[in-house]
């Protein structure tokens, strides 16, 4: 089935059509900045561009940052305020006059990379990472997602900031950070991660994975870690299952 999926991030929403039997992009991806503020209004009207973009009328997965309970969303990281507590789904779905399905976006993202890419056939613990304008963290047990986590707002000690603020490719672009500086950055991430979590396999993605190995050898983990496969477009993809799998009855 061919499917919609909408990836919303703080600085970019992004969309195409998806062949969810093998996770491939059927059409170009499209990108339109997110308004700012990037409010449920604004980024709703957005979303209707892109959908008349793609002359497309059916189920429509989508992915935000922030958790989202039986379709409200319940926090908002690097999108407006106004999101918190938001019936997002329903008024998503309202207004596009299509059935929406709406995910954490590092989740459907992960479920994408769990399916169609680096983490197909892994078992046990695997945590899924997105680096960009914040960090998004996804985690699998025996292929099972654990949902909505938030891992990007932990404190790391001694810092008086987020993880995010201090180790996310923003950060690394605003502070104009080297390979090896932000590397540390990680390092002492991802090293707390696997304090509270012996993951088996942790996955990087996000835009910058592209350029994984000018960071990822210098990083001094127990666990394997690897770059994501479907990199960019893994938001998109696992939005697109998302929807497919409601609307077949999964």
């Amino acid at each position: 089935m061919i499917v919609l999926g909408i990836d919303i991030g703080g600085t970019g929403i992004k969309g195409a059509l998806v062949d969810t039997s093998n996770g491939e992009l059927v059409t170009d991806r499209l990108r339109i900045p997110t308004p700012q503020p990037s409010t449920p209004k604004a980024v709703i009207e957005v979303v209707k561009e892109l959908v008349a973009h793609f002359n497309y009328d059916g189920p429509i997965g989508m992915g935000i940052p922030g958790v989202v309970s039986k379709g409200v969303v319940r926090t908002a990281a690097n999108i407006d305020n106004g999101w918190i507590d938001y019936p997002g789904e329903a008024k998503l779905t309202k207004a596009i006059g299509c059935p929406v399905t709406l995910l954490n976006d590092a989740d459907v993202a992960a479920v994408a990379e769990m399916a169609f890419g680096a983490g197909r056939n892994q078992s046990g613990v695997v945590m899924i990472f997105t680096l960009g304008t914040g960090i998004g963290a996804a985690m699998f047990v025996n292929g099972r997602v654990v949902p909505n986590l938030e891992l990007g707002h932990l404190y790391l000690k001694g810092h008086k900031y987020d993880a995010e603020v201090y180790a996310s490719d923003r950060t690394r672009k605003k502070e104009a950070l080297k390979w090896k500086a932000w590397a540390d950055r990680l390092n002492e991430y991802f090293q707390y991660i696997e304090f509270l979590f012996s993951p088996n396999l942790i996955i990087i993605g996000g835009g910058v994975s592209k350029k994984h190995d000018k960071f990822l050898p210098l990083l001094k983990l127990k666990a394997p870690i690897v770059p994501a496969e479907l990199r960019n477009e893994a938001g998109i993809v696992g939005a697109a299952m998302a929807a497919y799998q409601r609307a077949s009855g999964f």
